[in-house]
């Protein structure tokens, strides 16, 4: 097995679908505006800064999927793919994934953003394999905890393992593409590491290392 890794958000798609989401949310008014816009700006920020407290923007992102019965937020979730997902896939970013089944290689979307919003989305790529921070679900309600290792920064390479593991795969001769610096640890590790659009830090070690730099936008 052949391993194609992609990054999600800013990768695939023109936009971070866990910011999108929670700006949705300040729109749809589930959420207090003025506090929920400045936090989920802050996260957001600390993101691409390389600061991210993980489980601190856990916390405020999965409250929201607790605070909520599953069938508001499942209804919901459907509008968001429709008028926020939808138009910011990357004709390209389908194209390249095409043509690594046509190798004949396995693709996997590796994402830090939770599962409830990016199900969808490996879905719309006709991605089967899909390693996503995990939201804890009690009794058929989020819990607005998370399970398990996030999939952020070395947490990708952590559940990345699990699953090769699993799937008594390796990553010989694998592929990643990203467009975030945060992704380093992961595409270290690959036979074919990727840049996509990527952030000023990255653009630099991949130009160091000599890395492939492509544009999906």
């Amino acid at each position: 097995m052949t391993l194609a890794i992609f990054d999600l958000d800013n990768t695939l798609i023109g936009g971070d679908s866990d910011y999108l989401w929670g700006n949705y949310l300040v729109d749809a008014g589930l959420v207090d505006k003025d506090f929920y816009e400045t936090e989920n700006q802050r996260f957001y920020d600390e993101y691409r800064q390389g600061t991210l407290n993980i489980y601190e923007f856990l916390d405020f992102s999965l409250r929201p999927l607790a605070d909520n019965p599953p069938d508001k937020l499942l209804a919901l979730r459907q509008r968001f793919m429709a008028e926020i997902i939808t138009p910011i896939i990357l004709p390209a970013a389908v194209a390249l994934i095409d043509d690594h089944r046509r190798q004949g290689h396995t693709p996997l979307i590796i994402t830090a953003t939770n599962r409830f919003v990016t199900e969808p989305i490996a879905q719309t790529f006709e991605v089967e394999q899909l390693l996503a921070t995990e939201p804890e679900i009690v009794d058929g309600r989020y819990t607005g905890r998370v399970t398990g290792t996030p999939t952020f920064r070395q947490g990708k390479v952590t559940r990345l393992r699990h699953w090769l593991t699993e799937h008594n795969a390796t990553l010989a001769d694998s592929w990643f593409y990203s467009d975030s610096h945060n992704d380093l640890p992961l595409l270290e590790m690959v036979s074919h590491p990727v840049a996509v659009d990527p952030d000023e830090t990255l653009q630099q070690h991949a130009e160091m290392r000599g890395w492939s730099i492509i544009s999906l936008r």
